[in-house]
């Protein structure tokens, strides 16, 4: 085949690639690779030296994000357009490699002091960011499939990677086996799309769409298809129900992990999408997407009032913040830059104050073994310090000022009533509602953790490990900073032109 190609004259090109733009990932896949072969070289020699490795690959990955962040031009991209750089991508890589260095600490004790294995488990994970980092910039179908399936397996190994444990069994393969079932549901969605177009490219897939050359009936059924898929990846109600058991059954470092930067992966992927690939069919796009943005706030919210195990009242919160976000994809016709922006400021400021709270439930099921709210009574008695720390993450994620909270919830407000339709009003209702559902149950832990006797009158003081003091620090910075000077979030999550900046 080739010989007779080159018989006919063909010509090969290279493409041309902008080494810049992918530093990022090429420093991730470096540092991967580089664990890999270290453990494979000094085996046990290597343990201790894994996460402190992992930790500064994440770092060194943040430095050509800020090279990016100040070279010309603003918007660039490689790979025939199908990988681009921008305000939003950018923001959105720091987020995720800002999470990975935050995991690393949640991790570094928890899994030393298990029956785990070490290397494997940092080098995953730095794998799946590097899949989240590439989600980020991916403006093609088959860059967005090669994205998730990287960020995806290795998340499903390390769900169940509390070998031992049924939970942590249970919780990797179910969410292996929702995975696998949504991946065959947005592919084929994705195909379809392809055959309607011609082209893998989510620009050319616009325009082919928007003409109306297509038959409608099919275009409808891709872009169901394609939403219902990564509807499953943000823990969308009604794909919900993997989270909750795999919350509460994976290790709780990996729980924060998926819980926020996975989440956030999952988002990205829909932006593209969404204000790229469907832009001109807002007409099917925008009813579907306030369905589930209403069912998971409601369903969310309403579902974790009852729960009692701290970890699974997250995760059944999360479900809600997604409905918070999924809200913002119901009006983005009115408009889409605003949108984006409102989308981009929840989840940076929604990590922050994620993986606080997780961070004090690691901290805090250290000195109880459990993450039982009953087994957080009294906690203020005898470690003042976690408890109004763990506070003010609560209070954070129910939207009071000057927490970077309130400025989520308010950018999200913002554009569905700026959008000026029956819809935006609509879900701007439903989320007040929910907003006060939520402050009930985040408070309930806060009052048990304030006013309540501890169980059996155990009042011995518990260090901190530093790791774990950091990544509290850390995150609390980023929520004050976020609440008290939004502006900075806003400068990140806002792109100069949406079509440019979005690669459409």
């Amino acid at each position: 085949m080739l010989a007779s190609l080159i018989g006919q004259g063909a010509e090969f090109v290279t493409p041309t690639i902008d080494w810049h733009a992918i530093a990022p990932e090429l420093v991730l896949a470096a540092v991967a690779l580089g664990i890999v072969l270290l453990d494979s070289v000094l085996l046990e020699r290597a343990k201790p030296l894994i996460p402190g490795i992992a930790g500064l690959g994440f770092l060194a990955a943040l430095i050509p994000v800020l090279t990016l962040a100040t070279a010309s031009p603003e918007i660039r991209s490689t790979f025939d357009g199908a990988f681009v750089i921008n305000n939003r991508a950018l923001a959105l890589k720091v987020l995720f490699l800002v999470t990975g260095y935050i995991v690393v600490l949640l991790s570094t004790k928890y899994v030393a002091e298990g029956d785990y294995w070490e290397s494997e488990y940092y080098a995953l994970m730095m794998c799946s960011v590097l899949g989240m980092s590439v989600m980020a910039s991916a403006t093609d179908l088959i860059t967005i499939f090669i994205a998730l399936e990287l960020l995806s397996i290795p998340a499903y190994m390390l769900a169940g990677w509390r070998k031992r444990d049924t939970k942590s069994n249970e919780a990797g393969l179910k969410y292996y086996l929702m995975g696998v079932f949504a991946t065959g549901i947005f592919l084929y969605g994705f195909s379809l799309l392809y055959g309607v177009s011609g082209s893998t490219n989510l620009g050319e897939i616009s325009r082919a769409i928007g003409k109306g050359d297509a038959p409608s009936s099919i275009v409808v059924v891709a872009l169901v298809l394609s939403i219902i898929g990564f509807g499953f990846k943000v823990s969308a109600v009604p794909f919900h129900a993997w989270a909750p058991d795999t919350y509460e059954g994976a290790p709780t470092p990996i729980t924060a992990f998926l819980a926020v930067a996975s989440k956030a992966a999952g988002f990205a992927a829909l932006i593209q999408l969404v204000f790229i690939g469907f832009a001109e069919r807002a007409d099917v796009v925008q009813p579907l997407m306030f369905i589930l943005a209403a069912l998971s706030m409601t369903v969310g919210n309403l579902i974790a009032i009852r729960q009692t195990n701290v970890v699974r009242m997250l995760a059944y919160s999360g479900i809600g913040q997604a409905g918070y976000i999924l809200a913002c994809f119901a009006v983005y016709e009115a408009n889409p830059e605003l949108a984006v922006s409102a989308i981009v400021s929840y989840l940076l400021i929604y990590a922050a104050m994620n993986l606080g709270a997780f961070a004090c439930v690691i901290a805090i099921a250290r000195k109880t073994g459990s993450a039982e709210r009953d087994s957080m009574r009294g906690l203020f008695s005898y470690a003042p310090g976690v408890a109004v720390m763990f506070t003010l993450f609560l209070a954070s994620l129910v939207g009071i000022p000057p927490l970077g909270g309130w400025y989520a919830k308010f950018s999200v407000w913002n554009a569905l009533i700026g959008a000026g339709t029956g819809m935006g009003y609509a879900l701007a209702v439903i989320m007040a509602v929910n907003t006060a559902i939520a402050a009930y149950y985040y408070m309930a832990v806060a009052h048990a953790m304030w006013f309540d006797d501890a169980p059996d009158g155990d009042v011995t003081p518990f260090k901190v490990p530093v790791n774990l003091v950091a990544a509290i620090a850390i995150c609390l910075v980023v929520t004050l900073v976020a609440g008290v000077l939004p502006d900075l979030i806003t400068k990140m999550s806002t792109v100069p032109a949406l079509a440019a900046g979005l690669g459409g």
